[in-house]
């Protein structure tokens, strides 16, 4: 699948691990359902808890083990963040660009670049309305009028 804004294909991603069966390490689901509501708490995003499973208790993946997703059992405890991770991370980089826009009033690449980012916050925007994860008054405000 190609990348959104540009003609590359995109070849990287991790290896998921080859045995969906849970390891035999795992006491059980309730144990790992602990440490993802722990985590969530400390305010750790899903894919941080995930890495964090994966490489301080060598839990590969928590749904053959307690047949849910880490979003959905953050959900079930109610420790999901406002915002999905996605949005959140994408709307963090526009503010991040605009911050560096804001101090260097020469860089036009960058202004394009910010376009790009809030085409993608505004289709993210819509999707997350149109499934009600978001509420449907959130908006996020465009500064690209403001710098040109």
């Amino acid at each position: 699948m190609g990348r959104l804004h540009s003609h590359r294909h995109g070849k990287s991603h991790s290896i998921r691990p080859s045995s969906p069966k849970a390891p035999s390490w795992i006491q059980g689901p309730g144990e790992v359902e602990d440490l993802i509501v722990k985590y969530a708490k400390e305010g750790l995003a899903p894919s941080q808890i995930g890495s964090k499973l994966r490489d301080q208790h060598a839990i590969p993946l928590t749904r053959p083990i307690t047949g849910k997703s880490v979003t959905q059992i953050m959900e079930e405890h109610g420790a999901t963040p406002e915002l999905p991770e996605d949005l959140n991370n994408i709307v963090q980089k526009a503010v991040g660009l605009q911050r560096h826009l804001r101090a260097n009033k020469g860089d036009r690449r960058n202004v394009r670049s910010l376009e790009l980012i809030e085409a993608k916050v505004h289709r993210l925007d819509v999707y997350y309305k149109r499934i009600g994860r978001i509420p449907k008054d959130w908006k996020y405000k465009s500064v690209v009028a403001q710098l040109e």
